[in-house]
């Protein structure tokens, strides 16, 4: 079903954990009647402007972003970074360090699964990945566990394995949560909370408000009615600025990984929204 003037502001290619190159992704969100489509790879930019020059050629609004990983106490946040200036230089090395964190803890997970008797080498880890070289993380453990038989699907090798909590969790030295937050301002970003109602964290909100988040991702393809409710009137409240979308990553052994493209998202207004934001941004800095 075409969505006319809709934007799904949370999408993933293979420049990090997606199934699709940044230029396909673009276009199977044209053909689902979008009109905006957010960039937001994890801890890394690499698919944006292969995605902004398709967007033109196709005349659909791409809107450059990123998903930073960060920690609060021994938890996982996501931070989805809009419009930052990708052009500076600290900003690219904060985010290739971010990178070298994401590395460090692929090598101790497979490590954790070797203690536990699952021999599983990065080489599996990128072969379940379509040998790609650019950003790995858990969903691609997760492929190599699926291709050796361990788990048989996504869902139970995080439950079992790589969620948080489970039996090859591991968590490393890697940006707080406040730190990201003060790094995409000084990059001219504007910094929205991803998906909080994956956390379970409510209550550390207003901190993160405090110390300079400026949107909340009320809309996901995991919230449920409830949460977008709880959320948005949060944003209203706090007069942040109100996001969703698909967190799409594509399809991983016959299943939707979070959602499909344009399942969820908001009014293409908000898109300019985050631009204004970052103008005002960067001409106040």
């Amino acid at each position: 079903m075409a969505i006319i003037g809709k934007a799904d502001l949370h999408a993933h290619t293979t420049a990090s954990d997606g199934m699709y190159p940044p230029a396909e992704v673009v276009r199977r969100a044209k053909l689902a009647g979008l009109s905006a489509i957010a960039i937001t790879d994890h801890d890394t930019i690499a698919g944006v402007q292969e995605a902004i020059a398709e967007g033109q050629r196709a005349g659909m609004t791409v809107v450059p972003g990123v998903e930073i990983s960060t920690v609060t106490g021994s938890a996982d946040i996501h931070v989805l970074a809009y419009y930052p200036d990708n052009a500076d230089p600290l900003w690219l090395e904060r985010l290739a360090w971010i990178g070298s964190a994401r590395d460090r803890r692929n090598e101790a997970i497979l490590h954790k699964l070797q203690e536990l008797g699952i021999g599983i080498a990065m080489e599996d880890v990128r072969e379940a990945a379509a040998g790609k070289k650019g950003s790995i993380g858990r969903p691609h453990i997760a492929g190599a566990l699926i291709r050796k038989g361990v788990v048989p699907d996504m869902k139970e090798a995080f439950a079992r394995y790589l969620g948080s909590g489970a039996a090859a969790y591991v968590q490393v030295q890697s940006v707080t949560t406040t730190e990201a937050l003060q790094w995409i301002r000084e990059a001219g970003g504007v910094s929205v909370i991803a998906h909080p109602g994956l956390y379970g964290r409510d209550e550390l909100l207003e901190q993160w408000v405090r110390e300079g988040a400026q949107g909340i991702e009320a809309y996901h393809s995991d919230h449920s009615a409830e949460d977008a409710d709880r959320y948005r009137a949060f944003a209203a409240s706090h007069e942040l600025i109100i996001t969703g979308g698909s967190d799409f990553h594509g399809e991983r052994e016959g299943e939707s990984y979070h959602g499909l493209l344009g399942s969820s998202g908001v009014e293409l207004f908000v898109v300019e929204q985050l631009r204004r934001m970052a103008v005002s941004l960067s001409s106040s800095s």
